[in-house]
Parts: C-alpha cells; structure tokens; sequence
C-alpha cells in the first residue's frame, strides 16, 4: 500500500533532530533531518511523481528536499520547474533543483538561458550552475569568449550565490578548454575572488586559479 504525504510527514517529524536542525540553519537551511536517513526514506518509497508534487506543495523544507528525490524530473513542464526554482528558499533545496532535477529536464537549456539573464541573483545562480555543467559536458555552441567577458566585468561585485555559480563557470572554462586557460587564470587573479576561502587540508581551494592548476596537474599526472 502507498503512503500519503501525511504519512510521509508524521515520518519526517519523527527524524527531525535539533542540533541538526541548528547547524543547518546556519546555511539558511531550515530541516533538521539527517540526510543519509532521507535518502533511505526516499530509497524505500522509490519515484512516486504525484506524492512529490504533495510534498513540495507543503512548503517544508526537509519535504521538499525528499518530493526531489522521488520525483519523475521529465514530468515536470518548464513553467512548474521556473516557479519551483522562483520559491526555494533554502540553498540545498536550490541546489537539489537544479542538480537533481532541472539537468535532466528537457527544458534544462532554455532554462540555462533565461535564468542566467534574470535579474534575481539567485535565480541567475541557477542559470550559471547550469552553464558551468554544458562547459564541462556539452560546450558545442556555448560562447565561452563572452563568458569570460560577464564574468570578468560581473563577478567581483555579485551577490554570494551568484559569485559562487560564475567562480564554478570560471574555473570549468579553466580546466576543460585549455586555448581559455590562460585568460580563465588572469581573471582569477585580478578579481580575487574566493581568494582567502578557508580551506580545508586535502580539499581543493575554491579560489579559480588554485583551483585550475589543481585540476590540470591532477589529469596531466
């Protein structure tokens, strides 16, 4: 038998944790469940398009975050994944999105466009995060030339998500297109941007020009 999105939030209730829920928080994300328990309620419910599309209408975060995980993402039309986008307020829920849902979507590239010119930074973000992944995967008919130019005279002065998804474009021009690499590496260097990002050890810099070279050697090796 199937279980209605009632049932699903009276089980999410139970796995909420309040230490969680005040670390989360502090990245704007508004759920105390742990992720790995999540994943394994979404493993048992499998892709059930219907209840995601009630769990996302709740409005609940930790909800929200599941109905991506156990949604059809071709089922969804281009104007349901743009409002979608437009009322996601906590960045995993953004990020979820676009990575989990939006990429795979039919409508990713004409999204990528318009979300990219919008004049909501956080929207915007998600046109960049999608034009960071056709630098990477699908680069036939991108201009990267003029990129680099909005990135050059945009990046510096841009709200953080939206510095952080151009720095991501940046860095992937970098390290996939070499005839880019050098201009990719004095834009980095002259916006600084990221420059001073606490750094783990053994974790890779954000930072574009670390974060190229890194990359290069680590294929060149």
């Amino acid at each position: 038998m199937s279980e209605t999105a009632a049932e699903v939030m009276a089980e999410l209730a139970t796995l909420e944790d309040p230490k969680m829920r005040e670390a989360n928080e502090k990245r704007g994300d508004d759920h105390g469940v742990n992720l790995s328990k999540l994943r394994a309620v979404a493993k048992r419910l499998k892709t059930q398009q219907d209840l995601a599309r009630e769990m996302w209408a709740t409005n609940d975060t930790a909800a929200r975050l599941l109905a991506l995980l156990i949604c059809r993402p071709k089922a969804f039309e281009r104007d349901e994944l743009d409002a979608m986008l437009r009322e996601s307020r906590a960045p995993k829920v953004h990020d979820w999105l676009v990575n989990y849902v939006v990429k795979k979507s039919p409508h990713a590239e004409e999204l990528r466009v318009a979300w990219s010119a919008d004049a909501d930074p956080v929207v915007a973000s998600a046109g960049w995060a999608l034009t960071t992944e056709r630098v990477a995967k699908k680069p036939e008919g991108l201009d990267l030339d003029g990129l680099l130019d909005s990135i050059e005279a945009e990046m510096k002065d841009a709200p953080d998500r939206l510095q952080w998804a151009m720095n991501h474009t940046l860095a992937q021009i970098g390290i996939e297109h070499a005839e880019h690499r050098a201009r990719a590496l004095g834009i980095g260097e002259r916006l600084e941007v990221l420059k001073d990002y606490p750094t783990p050890p053994n974790c890779t810099s954000p930072y574009a020009p670390d974060w190229i070279n890194e990359m290069v050697s680590r294929r060149s090796a």
